[in-house]
């Protein structure tokens, strides 16, 4: 072999030490080699399992959104459960059945007196409404010297109106007498709901298992702000909506307006007013008070105004103090950012709650991170004090309060 290299052409000797002298010095290594092709693949592997896991959640979108809202009510509910299991050493089951079969019996009432009062209620606006247009004119005429409206356009307002309500009435109907689909989705929210609420000790004790000792006590505050957040929040407003309904309702009845009027105007004024944040009062008011005001008259109308106002007051410096701001810590800012967002979010669902876990992400971030003292005296000077962590703060109060409704009084 020897004597045939030296047998080769000069020429072919010399191209062959130009190529090993242009050659790379050394290739890369068979371990480097493989551990590029398992990153390349692993970055695919994962790429997929994202895009995998984006489309189930795309899917599943519907389902996670009725889940969320089982846990919002199971967390509400489980103030009353844990009352009722203290109270009377009932079963959670047991004590969330009869949760239940409370609301179911409210629902069936409120269904059985509101339909005939909005049918009723849309009959009479239909028919009512351009005695209503005739007597609002007259009245602006009389304060401004000209009408509001002429002849023509009166009566085109006038169906327009008509049409409106009538529209409105047959959409509440529907939506409480037909959807196959939205009763499966209150049925899927009731199921959910009360598993939750009645295993909630089993729910905790499995997740927390899988947790190390320090991130389950953590886990633990978590979940016990979110109950006292969510269900004070939820029994506080269900008072409050009672308490204004009701009044409303006598207050109607007092200035004139008709039970058929008095009684869907009242519920609507309730639970607008104490379910939307901050307009929610002006927008349950308004309603009765222009309705007072074309069936009755501008007296009336301006009678129902003043009591408003006075109750607005009361709600503001009497109830609300006592029920929601010792339920639910929240700056005023930051609830009315938080109803915007999860109205844009989920509708009015999520404006609904938004402000119970606006107040458990504020309370998360009170307290947790690193906090420094302010070194500026003037901004110091205004800080309110703070609560020690080991003592019952407002939240534990405002729920033993609210929890007491269910205790029997001793003699």
């Amino acid at each position: 072999m020897a004597a045939d290299a030296t047998d080769l052409p000069a020429d072919v000797i010399a191209a062959a030490r130009t190529d090993a002298a242009n050659r790379p010095a050394a290739s890369l290594p068979a371990w480097a080699d493989r551990l590029i092709w398992t990153v390349l693949w692993k970055i695919v592997a994962v790429g997929l399992a994202v895009a995998a896991g984006l489309w189930a959640i795309g899917q599943l979108s519907h389902f996670l959104g009725l889940l969320g809202i089982a846990l919002f009510f199971a967390l509400a509910m489980i103030p009353g459960v844990e009352a009722l299991t203290r109270r009377f050493g009932m079963r959670r089951g047991a004590a969330v059945g009869i949760i239940y079969l409370a609301a179911l019996l409210v629902v069936v009432l409120l269904v059985v007196v509101l339909i005939p009062g909005i049918v009723r209620f849309a009959q009479e606006v239909s028919s009512a409404a351009a005695v209503w247009f005739e007597h609002l004119n007259t009245w602006w005429e009389g304060m401004f010297g000209s009408p509001l409206l002429d002849q023509g356009d009166a009566t085109d307002e006038t169906s327009a109106l008509a049409k409106l309500v009538q529209q409105w009435a047959s959409g509440a109907l529907g939506a409480v007498s037909s959807g196959i689909g939205a009763v499966f989705n209150l049925m899927t929210i009731a199921m959910f709901a009360f598993y939750l609420a009645a295993d909630w000790p089993r729910v905790m004790r499995a997740v927390m298992s899988r947790m190390p000792p320090e991130r389950q006590r953590v886990f633990k505050w978590v979940a016990t702000t979110s109950i006292e957040q969510t269900g004070g929040y939820f029994y506080s407003r269900l008072l409050l909506a009672s308490v204004c309904g009701g009044l409303g309702f006598v207050a109607m009845l007092i200035v004139g307006l008709d039970l058929v009027y008095a009684l869907p105007l009242a519920m609507f004024m309730g639970f607008v007013s104490t379910f939307i944040p901050f307009i929610g009062t002006y927008l349950g008011a308004a309603l009765p008070i222009l309705i007072t005001l074309a069936v009755v008259g501008v007296a009336n109308a301006i009678g129902l105004l003043v009591w408003v106002l006075i109750y607005q007051q009361l709600e503001n410096y009497a109830l609300s103090p006592k029920l929601s701001s010792k339920t639910m810590e929240l700056n005023g800012a930051v609830a009315f950012g938080g109803a915007i967002a999860g109205g844009a979010l989920a509708g009015p669902m999520g404006a609904f709650m938004a402000l119970p876990i606006a107040a458990l992400i504020t309370a998360i971030i009170k307290n947790t991170g690193r906090t420094y003292a302010v070194i500026d005296e003037e901004v110091a000077a205004d800080e309110e004090p703070v609560e020690e962590p080991d003592e019952p703060g407002a939240l534990r109060r405002g729920l033993t309060r609210i929890g007491s409704l269910f205790r029997r009084p001793r003699d």
